[in-house]
């Protein structure tokens, strides 16, 4: 296993790379797993190089590195034993064409072009050519705070991603589904200071199930009302009703009255919560 350290190793690189320093422990964090292992990794946008180099000594000899641009001059870098494949990131069918050539990979790295369609083109096809236990990296997501990248939008890389967050939640079995290319892949999505991690797992991309133990109870019971009467009152009416012989068409409907009503409820309480907001 490879024990130098990342920024040690891209210090040392022969070909030009620029980095932030604030991303080497990001990627660390993200990739360790994978030192030593057979893995296929594609770095989009390859600039002179340097970083193919720094990640084929991280990486270690198993490890097959791939280099995706836009510039033909990046062809220059097979003479250093890197595949290199020429094309537009924000193409679907360039995407096809690589999974064509290349088959399934561990870890795509973007670092393009940075900007909003370009990143997100990126995550939308890249995730079909992950395995599971494999990880899309979207890297430089501060663009999607700059003027200059049409940026803040509710069209940035950034406000793409929170959307998946919450793709990844409508899994669970009472919030609506919000399916999408995602709903079935991403497990779960990690951020850090202008980097974004998607992690995919399709196994465990599933829908939960509540799940109970054989152990003894105490008798304990849900409190997160008792210090709010009105609440409380809303809960007590509700299970009056319920304790009443009513259709279940009838159930139904009166279940999703209380649910307007205590959403109303909690909603106009919310307004105390402001001062977190700012």
């Amino acid at each position: 296993m490879n024990n130098e350290k990342l920024a040690d190793i891209f210090f040392s690189t022969p070909k030009l790379s620029i980095k932030n320093d604030t991303y080497f422990d990001a990627y660390e964090f993200i990739f360790n797993s994978y030192i030593g292992k057979p893995i296929t990794f594609i770095e989009v946008g390859v600039f002179n190089g340097g970083s193919l180099h720094m990640w084929r000594e991280y990486f270690g000899e198993q490890a097959r590195i791939i280099g995706v641009d836009f510039n033909p001059i990046a062809r220059e870098l097979e003479k250093d034993g890197f595949e290199i494949y020429i094309g537009n990131q924000e193409s679907s069918e360039f995407w096809l064409e690589l999974k064509n050539k290349v088959g399934y990979v561990d870890i795509i790295l973007d670092d393009g072009g940075h900007k909003n369609g370009q990143q997100i083109a990126a995550l939308y096809n890249g995730v079909e050519l992950i395995r599971d236990g494999g990880v899309i990296v979207i890297e430089d997501t501060h663009t999607s705070y700059f003027r200059r990248f049409g940026n803040p939008s509710p069209f940035s890389f950034i406000s793409y991603s929170k959307k998946i967050i919450d793709v990844i939640n409508s899994r669970f079995e009472y919030v609506k589904s919000k399916r999408s290319r995602f709903y079935d892949c991403v497990w779960s999505v990690n951020f850090f200071e202008s980097i974004v991690a998607f992690y995919i797992d399709r196994s465990k991309s599933q829908t939960g199930l509540p799940v109970a133990n054989q152990g003894e109870s105490i008798g304990a019971i849900d409190f997160r009302n008792h210090l709010n009467s009105s609440a409380m009152s809303l809960s007590k009416l509700e299970d009056w009703i319920n304790s009443f012989r009513i259709m279940r068409p009838g159930k139904r409907i009166i279940s999703k009255l209380f649910d307007w009503l205590v959403y109303v409820y909690e909603f106009m309480c919310s307004f105390k919560l402001l001062k977190y907001f700012k």
